[in-house]
């Protein structure tokens, strides 16, 4: 009898919802967030019933509920190398190179996501993984110390090291494997109160960067946030409050405008958790934390060009209100009209003919004018959804919830070729995704060979 395998996908989806099970259990202000988020989705549907009709004709509307992204941070290229295998079995490639250290965050990362489609529609999940940089730590001692603790542990579970190899020999997973196989993956997420390191050792660590700390001196690599999707994350932010969530300062990433722009995203403050030593001493570590983002339309190479320089340009205020009025003026310079942005090469879109259009089909050829086509009724643009992170946001959201002057010494080059090394594979562009998508669907309009 021929082996049934479960479908990538559905492992994803299954793991990813195991994993929300156990955060909300160890976190449970996030469940509280999930609740709030869910709540300003439904406003928002209800109050903008195109926009509901838009969302629902991409199956964008049918992910919103299951969107989820979440982030981890490992001590060694094993440890890399390790989880691009196991996330290779529920469809996750690695997205995009991320340099943190640019922002003082002794880190450099990568999203695993799944690429495709049809794989986006049925499950987004992402998780955005770190790699120390042990190299940044700049007390030699301490740096061999980190290293011998690390060479010292193994974050996975023998189960799951035989899982993934009998995934590799068979080519997939039955039921009852795949069900033992998120369980047994799940334990490398999990939050352990007992730390492997005496207190000495972890106060060390933890003035050279907090980070450096999270990372070496547990067992495992547990999440430190998940993160449901918004649609209106200035509503969210405002609530946060009055359900006795603290929300950081500021929401990261672009303002609030007509056409949304890549990511935006806020978070509540990590929560101060207690800990044991291993010298029997009791304290308290500060780390995970609840996150909300809010898509928008992915940018071209040029497009991202001109949002980086108004980033740069706008700065960063204290306040929220404050920050994002200045975001609001100094984004004005940018297009925030589909048109405008289509014209002039400033994001991906997506092109499907209409009922309309099916019924001239001579139109459709590589030479026609797109826009044209759009005002006769014939064709529709929408813009490409951004599936990945922003190095300005991902580094904000770290340093607003680990905090501290002391971040800023944690600085040094990008090394993607280093990092490709560890991990034991190419990282996959993320520009290159959203060009072939766009390219695709002019294809299949006849606009493009």
């Amino acid at each position: 009898m021929e082996n049934i395998w479960i479908a990538a996908d559905d492992l994803r989806a299954s793991f990813a919802s195991a994993m929300s099970a156990m955060y909300q259990q160890e976190v449970p202000q996030y469940g509280t967030l999930l609740t709030l988020v869910e709540q300003v989705n439904n406003e928002v549907l209800e109050r903008e019933p195109a926009l509901k009709q838009q969302l629902d004709a991409t199956d964008e509307l049918r992910r919103l509920s299951v969107e989820r992204h979440g982030a981890i941070r490992v001590g060694t290229a094993a440890e890399l190398a390790m989880l691009r295998q196991i996330f290779a079995i529920m469809g996750m490639q690695p997205v995009g190179y991320y340099d943190l250290s640019q922002a003082g965050v002794p880190v450099h990362s990568t999203a695993f996501r799944p690429v495709g489609d049809r794989a986006l529609k049925n499950n987004p999940f992402r998780l955005f993984t770190s790699l120390l940089r042990l190299e940044l730590i700049d007390d030699a001692t301490l740096r061999a110390r980190a290293e011998a603790i690390l060479a010292a542990r193994d974050i996975f579970t023998p189960r799951c090291r035989e899982l993934v190899n009998l995934h590799q020999q068979q080519g997939g997973f039955n039921a009852e494997q795949a069900q033992d196989f998120i369980a047994e993956a799940l334990e490398t997420f999990r939050w352990h109160t007992q730390t492997r390191v005496d207190s000495n050792t972890y106060n060390a660590l933890s003035q050279q960067h907090r980070l450096i700390a999270d990372v070496v001196c547990f067992a495992g690599c547990h999440i430190n946030h998940l993160t449901p999707r918004t649609l209106d994350i200035d509503r969210v932010q405002a609530l946060m409050p009055q359900v006795g969530i603290t929300p950081k300062a500021i929401i990261e990433g672009p303002p609030r405008r007509r056409v949304p722009l890549l990511l935006r995203q806020t978070s509540f403050k990590a929560l101060e958790e207690p800990v044991r030593f291993t010298d029997r001493l009791e304290g308290t570590h500060t780390a995970r934390f609840g996150e909300i983002e809010q898509r928008g339309a992915a940018l071209t190479v040029k497009g991202r060009q001109l949002y980086d320089e108004l980033l740069t340009k706008a700065g960063l205020n204290s306040d929220n209100v404050t920050h994002q009025q200045q975001l609001a003026a100094v984004f004005s310079a940018f297009p925030d009209d589909a048109r405008t942005l289509r014209t002039q090469g400033l994001a991906w879109f997506s092109w499907q003919v209409t009922e309309k259009g099916l019924a001239h089909p001579d139109a459709f050829h590589p030479a026609a004018d797109r826009e044209k086509l759009i005002d006769e009724g014939c064709l529709i643009a929408t813009p490409i959804v951004y599936e990945d992170f922003l190095p300005v946001s991902a580094a904000g959201i770290f340093q607003s919830n680990l905090g501290g002057a002391e971040q800023a010494r944690a600085h040094g080059n990008a090394s993607q070729q280093a990092f490709e090394a560890a991990l034991g594979s190419a990282v996959v562009s993320e520009f290159s995704l959203y060009q072939q998508k766009e390219q695709e669907s002019l294809r299949r309009c006849g606009l493009a060979r």
